[in-house]
């Protein structure tokens, strides 16, 4: 575990005045290179960048579009744009073996969560690890909150990551999640990844209690306690068909400064801007703060963006996958 010392003005209190230069942080301890990831659930294309290669990173819901808890900023949105393995007559093996000779190099194994807020991850053992030995494929995944037997089985999978959601508040896990939980089992979570060796990629959420910044501050004090492969911030996306739909996300000023925060809070943790924040002129805005912060990289960047990095000394490297995923 790195020895952090958390800046004092990491609270849920309104925000603080205290900024860093993120980009001097950065240049201590990363090289003058951005990546700009593409995780294949869509193609993505500006002035700057084409990558129409959905294929060698591809997206699987091992429970379709069922999830238990429906929360309230997705409604299982986000896993319609995914494979779904429960429509397929093939085992995930199968499936996977499939996409190999497709070109894929890389797989993101996701789902719906139960009442506890698991993705079931241990029917799939077996084949996941197959997937790994005999097809070599990089394997991310998304366990949701995973209980000590998930957490013991993710580790036999040399798996790239395990992306979990904090939340840094109560409230928000109840009634946005609609889960019957606290912060606790989110530290809890973490630390038996940890313990268990399976490389950490925490999410933050920033706005994800109906658009306000409620317990972002207190989930990057918890994730800075842990040993992590890198952070990952999103932004709250009002997605039609949700109850959050006509929600705004937080500030540019608010988001700038937990950028900025969180630079200083984990200096030698590679931090990614990820693939869920709002559309148009914000968007903009908001890979540029990215940047001027010291982030190490962007999924599917805005337009201007790979420029932007340019004049800030920072050369562009681009990868098909998820946040972090190297195929070194």
């Amino acid at each position: 575990m790195q020895n952090l010392s958390i800046p004092e003005f990491i609270t849920d209190a309104p925000l603080s005045p205290v900024l860093t230069d993120g980009l001097e942080i950065r240049r201590k301890h990363f090289p003058d290179t951005i990546r700009f990831h593409n995780p294949g659930l869509r193609r993505h294309q500006t002035s700057e960048i084409s990558c129409q290669q959905t294929q060698e990173f591809v997206s699987i819901s091992l429970t379709g579009t069922r999830c238990a808890l429906d929360c309230k900023h997705c409604g299982t949105s986000v896993l319609r744009g995914m494979s779904d393995l429960s429509r397929s007559s093939q085992n995930l093996f199968e499936l996977c073996s499939e996409l190999s000779r497709s070109g894929t190099r890389g797989i993101l194994i996701s789902g719906g969560c139960d009442r506890h807020g698991r993705v079931p991850i241990l029917p799939h053992l077996q084949d996941l690890i197959r997937v790994r030995r005999e097809l070599g494929m990089t394997i991310r995944v998304h366990p949701g909150l995973p209980d000590e037997e998930t957490a013991a089985g993710l580790a036999k999978l040399d798996i790239d990551g395990a992306m979990v959601d904090i939340i840094g508040d109560n409230r928000t896990i109840r009634e946005v999640y609609h889960l019957d939980a606290g912060t606790q089992d989110y530290d809890e979570a973490m630390e038996r990844l940890n313990r268990h060796g399976v490389p950490l990629v925490p999410h933050i959420i920033l706005g994800l209690h109906f658009g306000k910044m409620l317990g972002e501050w207190k989930a990057l004090e918890m994730t800075a306690k842990h040993q992590l492969k890198l952070l990952v911030l999103v932004i709250l996306m009002p997605l039609n068909g949700t109850e959050m739909q006509n929600v705004s996300p937080p500030s540019l000023k608010e988001i700038g400064a937990f950028f900025d925060t969180a630079r200083k809070a984990l200096p030698q943790t590679e931090i990614m801007l990820g693939c869920a924040r709002p559309l148009g002129k914000i968007k903009i805005e908001v890979d540029r703060l990215a940047i001027e912060a010291g982030l190490n990289g962007i999924a599917y960047p805005a337009e201007g963006t790979l420029s932007y990095a340019r004049q800030h000394g920072l050369e562009p490297e681009i990868i098909n996958a998820c946040c972090g995923v190297s195929w070194n």
